[in-house]
């Protein structure tokens, strides 16, 4: 059937010959899994995305000459349809982009994922399809239907419809570029190979199991990279403060300077959009549709955790300088030897040993351990599913229900697990929305990694990367559960751009519960992680938060301030300034963290969503902790009122729904304070 699919798209020459509804044109191929995920070369990537393209196409002439009166049933349906195949190809070509195996592959999903943006574009400047939409009579819908349809209109009017014909070609212009010049950025952070090469006797510190993972070349010398899985461990077991600082260095000049031409591109023709489209800036743009809706009030928020969390980063500050003057006395405490600092100081103040948690944690046991607890908490089957994949390391399952809500057996969703490290391939972690479930149409998600592979020898995963899977797979389930609403528009993660972290930041919190980890920690020899153990991992745990929130309103901030106005004179100078602002470590001189700081191209001012996500989710594990974390009753509440809930209401009143108020800080801030706390 794969084949037959795929070789009908590449025939598709003529917009007769393409099926006419979106139901046929999305065939049952099509939800049984990445129709070319084993595709040999980018042709018929390019074929497929030519298709589709078309389809679009002719689905916009059409709505654009529709007769009659415009109804839901008609149009906002269409609109709808239409926007499915828009996303579904493009979280689809999203995925190609980030995991295929050779660059031509990889550029042709770029490719695509441009020219899709670029039939967004086009059809938000269409003046016929939004004087059709806008003439829908939704006052006898639900109140979803309302909600979707008033979200769209705001879409369209954002996006300048109302413009003259010069101006919306020159927004279509603009937003060409803008999306050309993502795609080189995240190209470029993909495949920088930068790395260094250290003695063997520089590497003291560093786990046997890290060593095994590096053998020494011909040259007599290791190699370190500026992945994840070297950089990580780097930082935090490292011994030799040259080894730590040249790695660093190198790590956080990624993409340097390749991608500062294209961030100057970026944010200009952002901040030239945002002046056409009548705003003051780029910022004041993007945030008309989120939670926090004006720069000021972003502004303020970022601030109001700064502010929060300076007293617990102070008193981190001044534990780890004191740790430091011990083990090294006349040393000064900088970003280069933060990490390790923590390391030392997590051993001598609370008896903790991060190698010592390590041998508890491989990745299949990570990942059984992270599908019983979803499969408890939320009432689901998580089975094996077998589909065709782009490498061997790829693992597909399917998530069914078990409950009535949606019906005993039904199939929610198909995901893949890409969860290892290799060439070319997308450097951090992130969870790709290949379909939203509507109807009986599954969702399908891919969760792509960058993990330890291997076992015990090789492959020991730190605390952070189990944390780290069980946060992605939130974002995973969101999707899944999100499902079954009557428009593709509000199934899955839908909901506000500043809500998104919050679920999957509150899942995190299941990391530090022992009847969790006991589940599926086990050393080499099968014993069970010690209870003492994770006491003491519960004692550690808010050691460093204060700092790390500094750093991360850091992140915030520059991400806010590229995009007030056109690109600095120095990108770079300003990146340092603007995260300096509020780190307790700064970066340094000849640093350039933000040509491979991502989120600019993704998130573009919005970065604050991750401080604003986890006030949101401190909240939320209020009722968890009051009633127990594996209490069935508030667990598939949870499911229903907010991963259920989609984008069928505003964030704030899903969260609501849940915790019977409105959002408090409140939580939060007493988190903070157990960081300064923390003895």
């Amino acid at each position: 059937m794969k084949a037959l699919f795929s070789a009908a798209l590449m025939g598709a020459t003529s917009l007769t010959a393409l099926p006419a509804t979106a139901a046929d044109f999305q065939s049952p191929r099509d939800f049984l899994g990445l129709p070319l995920a084993d595709a040999a070369d980018a042709a018929p990537l390019a074929a497929r995305c030519d298709a589709v393209l078309s389809e679009l196409d002719r689905r916009l002439a059409a709505m654009e000459k529709q007769k009659g009166p415009s109804t839901v049933d008609t149009t906002l349906r269409a609109y709808d349809d239409m926007t499915n195949i828009l996303n579904s190809a493009w979280g689809e070509f999203a995925v190609y982009r980030e995991v295929m195996l050779d660059a031509e592959r990889r550029a042709a999903g770029s490719d695509c994922e441009t020219r899709l943006e670029e039939f967004e574009g086009k059809m938000q400047l269409s003046r016929p399809l939004y004087d059709r939409l806008n003439a829908i009579d939704a006052s006898g819908e639900d109140a979803a239907t309302q909600l979707y349809l008033k979200e769209i209109i705001a879409s369209f009017d954002r996006n300048g419809v109302g413009l003259s014909e010069d101006k919306r070609a020159k927004v279509a212009e603009l937003k060409a570029e803008i999306a050309d010049a993502g795609a080189a950025f995240d190209r470029n952070i993909a495949e920088s190979d930068k790395s260094i090469k250290v003695l063997p006797s520089e590497l003291a510190g560093m786990p046997e199991d890290f060593l095994e993972a590096h053998p020494v070349g011909e040259d007599g010398l290791i190699t370190l990279t500026t992945k994840s899985t070297d950089w990580v461990p780097i930082r935090s077991y490292a011994e030799s403060d040259l080894v730590r600082e040249r790695l660093m260095r190198t790590y956080y000049s990624s993409a340097y300077p390749e991608n500062d031409a294209e961030l100057r591109r970026l944010f200009n023709a952002r901040d030239e959009l945002a002046k056409l489209l009548g705003r003051p800036n780029y910022a004041a743009m993007v945030l008309e549709d989120k939670m926090l809706t004006t720069p000021e009030e972003v502004a303020a928020q970022i601030d109001k955790v700064a502010t929060a969390a300076l007293p617990a980063a102070q008193s981190d500050i001044a534990i780890k300088q004191a740790m430091l003057q011990k083990i090294k006395p006349g040393d000064t405490l900088d970003i280069s030897n933060g990490s390790y600092v923590s390391t030392q100081v997590k051993k001598d103040r609370f008896a903790l040993d991060p190698q010592e948690v390590r041998q508890y944690f491989t990745y299949d046991k990570v990942r059984d351990g992270t599908f019983q607890l979803v499969e408890d908490l939320f009432q689901v089957d998580i089975e094996p599913w077998d589909t065709s994949v782009w490498h061997e390391d790829v693992q597909t399952y399917k998530i069914v229900d078990r409950t009535d809500i949606r019906g005993k057996g039904k199939l929610l969703g198909y995901f893949y697990l890409d969860s290892h490290p290799r060439d070319g391939k997308y450097t951090h972690a992130n969870h790709v929305t290949i379909r939203r479930g509507i109807g009986d149409n599954p969702a399908i998600s891919a969760l792509v990694q960058n993990l330890p592979k291997g076992g015990y020898d090789t492959g020991l995963m730190e605390h952070r990367d189990v944390e780290t899977f069980l946060h992605e797979f939130g974002h995973l389930i969101h999707n899944i559960l999100g499902g079954g609403h009557k428009w593709y528009g509000q199934n899955g993660v839908a909901t506000e751009r500043d809500f998104v972290e919050a679920p999957s930041q509150m899942l995190e919190n299941w990391v530090y519960d022992y009847d969790t980890l006991a589940k599926f920690a086990k050393n080499e020899q099968g014993e069970v992680i010690p209870r003492e153990l994770v006491e003491k991992m519960q004692a550690a745990r808010y050691f460093g938060n204060g700092e790390n929130e500094r750093t991360q309103a850091g992140y915030a901030n520059a991400s806010l301030r590229y995009h007030l106005g056109p690109a600095p004179e120095n990108i770079s100078d300003a990146y340092r300034e603007w995260v300096n602002a509020y780190a307790m470590l700064p970066f340094p001189e000849n640093t350039h963290n933000e040509a491979r700081f991502g989120h600019l191209n993704g998130y573009s001012a919005v970065y604050y969503t991750y401080g604003w996500s986890r006030v949101i989710a401190a909240d939320m594990f209020t009722r968890f902790e009051e009633a127990g974390l594996r209490v069935p009753q508030v667990a598939m509440d949870y499911r229903t009122k907010v991963l259920g809930g989609g984008g069928t209401k505003p964030a704030a009143q899903l969260v609501e729904d849940f915790l019977g108020r409105p959002i408090s800080f409140d939580a939060f801030g007493e988190q903070l304070k157990k960081g300064g706390e923390a003895k």
